[in-house]
């Protein structure tokens, strides 16, 4: 089970473990989160800059692609310099992987689909087990096993996962169990059925769960956590990427709202603010905005609220750690349902930051 700060805990299907450098997946270890870089790998500075920035908001495993030999020598600075286990993102070319896993590499991710003849996946195999490192097998309606790819008996979901466990058992056959599965789609309701279906066929192995080519950051936001909160609360899902055609900090942000408002993890602050109403007096969505602006710099795995309401304010929030409840021209801070203070309304942010920092330090 995994328990967030509180102890609330949120079922979980237990799966062999495997570990991605010092970051344990599966096995009942909580959910990582992972992102992907954005800049180009034959760029390690710009490189490491953007794995620190991650690491900053929270990422716990990073992908790198390694598009050709000539970003091999990044690659080893890399993941020299990272404070993130790196893993290589390899497509088509299985001597890139071997190069990778021969760098430094944390881990592989590789598509046996579009990787070349079983020999010369067979190769990425040998090279892993020899590295002591995982391999993630991604799967993609792009990129299926060939004896499935034409199948018109099978739905798109069918091919995803008979894909997955023929390629799962080439690997066990070559005596490789460090195995990582993800078969991604960009519709959630395919990509919901693709892993339930696939947590009944391999319930073993761990699960990176997402879904691919989801969008920009409000409908790629909307689509990924339709589907993987879905999962997350089935007890589905071992790690996970956020992937959104955004930053990619926005990636993790996303990720960790994610996971704490599912009872999961909470790495940062919770905001509960009410939608307003005609007996708002103040203007509350500026205030929760300011808020939720300020709370970024503050690392305690605490909720807060902003309220419209000083009648029903506090009690309506009496779960939240501390929170601000709003009349006209003065609010009140509370804790736990409890009033606190009276405060005017021009101070009531700064108070509510002020009782934040006097109480847990941030």
């Amino acid at each position: 089970m995994a328990t967030n700060s509180k102890g609330a805990s949120a079922p979980r299907t237990h799966t062999r473990q495997v570990m991605v450098g010092n970051v344990p997946v599966g096995g009942g270890a909580p959910v990582s989160v992972q992102s992907m870089c954005t800049t180009k790998t034959d760029d390690p500075a710009s490189t490491l800059e953007q794995i620190q920035r991650l690491a900053d908001a929270g990422c716990e495993i990073i992908r790198v692609a390694v598009p050709q030999a000539e970003a091999l020598d990044g690659f080893k600075e890399i993941c020299a310099e990272s404070p993130l286990p790196v893993i290589a993102d390899i497509h088509f070319d299985h001597r890139l992987a071997i190069g990778a896993a021969e760098r430094g590499a944390a881990g592989l991710r590789i598509n046996p689909g579009n990787i070349g003849s079983f020999d010369k996946v067979d190769a990425v195999i040998d090279k892993a087990g020899e590295r002591g490192i995982p391999i993630r097998i991604g799967v993609n309606a792009g990129s299926l096993d060939p004896a499935v790819a034409e199948r018109q008996d099978l739905t798109l979901s069918e091919k995803l996962v008979a894909s997955c466990a023929s390629f799962v058992r080439h690997f066990e056959e070559r005596g490789f169990s460090d195995i990582v599965l993800s078969a991604k789609a960009h519709s959630v309701p395919v990509t919901i059925e693709t892993y339930r279906e696939l947590s009944r066929a391999l319930p073993e192995y761990p699960l990176h769960v997402g879904v691919t080519e989801a969008g920009t950051l409000r409908q790629g936001t909307v689509k990924n956590c339709a589907a993987v909160g879905t999962l997350l609360s089935d007890g589905i899902g071992d790690t996970m990427r956020l992937s959104l055609t955004a930053d990619p900090v926005e990636e993790v942000d996303v990720a960790w709202e994610l996971l704490s408002a599912l009872g999961m993890r909470r790495l940062r602050p919770e905001l509960v603010s009410c939608p307003t109403c005609g007996r708002t007096q103040v203007n509350l969505i500026g205030m929760a905005e300011e808020v939720e602006r300020r709370l970024r710099d503050v690392r305690a795995p605490i909720s807060v609220a902003v309220m419209g309401c000083v009648v029903n304010g506090p009690g309506e929030a009496r779960d939240a750690d501390l929170g601000i409840a709003c009349g006209r021209g003065q609010g009140l801070i509370f804790a736990g349902g409890e009033p606190i203070r009276k405060v005017s309304e021009d101070q009531l942010v700064d108070e509510l930051f002020a009782e934040i920092k006097a109480r847990y330090g941030a």
